[in-house]
């Protein structure tokens, strides 16, 4: 198949008139200056790459039933994520088992890339929407039993450091191959440093779930000053207010991992949800959980965190698609999504004329 653009981001860069062969879902190759007419009259980018979202739809990927799961996946997908990880929130360990084990038909045979466990790794002072009650101090033995249920298939696990043996977890993680986040943690800037040495590379929705900019020495000021460490930003306008928001885009150039984290109410309308057990009210489009109004993960879908950095906070295209295509690739050890490139997966979206995103048919 072949399609041509107008004007494409190829390899990072953009170029005009990029006329793109592909097959099997796979880019063949790619040549600038075509002279036949553009099938795609914006610009093509690269599918978004979300590594942090637990629903959308109504449901969750924790769902029972596949055509479920399938609901939020197509729900994401029309907002043109095209790679995402299928996140779990805490849960008892054989309900995380049975929720991968469920999860499984769906990897890399749809957009689902992978898992992602945010808990029950998590620290008590800042678990937000997680049910304390299942918090726990992270062991390898049961990390192990987890992948084993995956087949490997967990790409990323979000961990408070300062827990009872979490740093020996982390090197065991990064020794398997699989991406450690801080977060949902209120560690010290000590513990932080150790983390990072230990080889965790990405901030859980940095400012959220943890302590604030400009708290002391603590994980915020490091991980903000660390050249090294991805952080993750979800920018609804909710979680983050714009002066955060600007605080940590000139801080860390090149660092920040847009998510959605989104729950069940993506891509629904107001009313009465839930996040496990815990009873949650969206209204106006913002999750809280009704037993003490915290934030319950958000509503937003990547377009919007895309048109957000462009409209609200100056990012250029290119910039924008780097934050929320390319680096969640690289950052997890996605090689064959994030960019438009040969041997590349075709996942295509195009940014229009009219400032909005759609998705190219493959």
């Amino acid at each position: 198949m072949n399609l041509v653009a107008a004007q494409a981001l190829v390899a990072g860069k953009l170029e005009t008139s990029v006329s793109i062969e592909y097959s099997d879902g796979v880019i063949r190759s790619i040549s600038s200056n075509s002279h036949s007419a553009p099938t795609v009259a914006g610009t093509l980018l690269p599918g978004f790459v979300d590594i942090h979202t637990h629903g959308a739809g109504g449901f969750y990927f924790s769902a029972a039933k596949p055509s479920d799961i399938q609901t939020v996946i197509s729900t994401h997908s029309a907002h043109g994520t095209t790679s995402m990880l299928a996140s779990l929130v805490s849960e008892p360990i054989e309900s995380l088992i049975s929720q991968i084990k469920t999860l499984l038909p769906f990897i890399n045979t749809s957009t689902i890339k992978g898992i992602h466990l945010e808990g029950p790794y998590l620290a008590h002072s800042y678990c937000g929407a997680h049910d304390p009650a299942l918090l726990k101090a992270p062991t390898v033995e049961e990390l192990e039993r987890l992948i084993d249920a995956s087949g490997g298939t967990i790409q990323m696990v979000t961990i408070a450091p300062e827990l009872d043996g979490a740093l020996h977890v982390i090197q065991f993680l990064v020794s398997e191959g699989i991406t450690v986040a801080l977060g949902h943690t209120g560690a010290n800037a000590q513990t932080t440093r150790d983390a990072i040495a230990a080889g965790a590379t990405i901030i859980t929705h940095f400012n959220n779930g943890m302590p604030k900019l400009n708290s002391g020495e603590n994980i915020s000021a490091v991980a903000l000053a660390d050249a090294e460490i991805a952080l993750e930003l979800i920018l609804d306008g909710v979680h983050l207010n714009d002066s955060e928001t600007l605080t940590i885009l000139k801080s860390a150039p090149g660092r920040v991992i847009a998510i959605t984290d989104a729950m069940s109410a993506a891509g629904c309308i107001d009313g009465d949800y839930a996040i496990g057990k815990l009873e949650v009210r969206v209204d106006k489009g913002v999750a809280r959980l009704k037993s003490n109004n915290a934030l319950a993960g958000s509503t937003l879908t990547m377009d919007r965190a895309f048109l957000n950095l462009i409209n609200n906070f100056g990012f250029s295209v290119v910039e924008a698609s780097y934050a929320t295509s390319t680096l969640p690739a690289r950052r997890i050890g996605l090689g064959n999504v994030g960019s438009i490139e040969v041997g590349k997966r075709a996942d295509f979206i195009e940014f229009t004329h009219s400032g909005l995103v759609k998705n190219v048919n493959n």
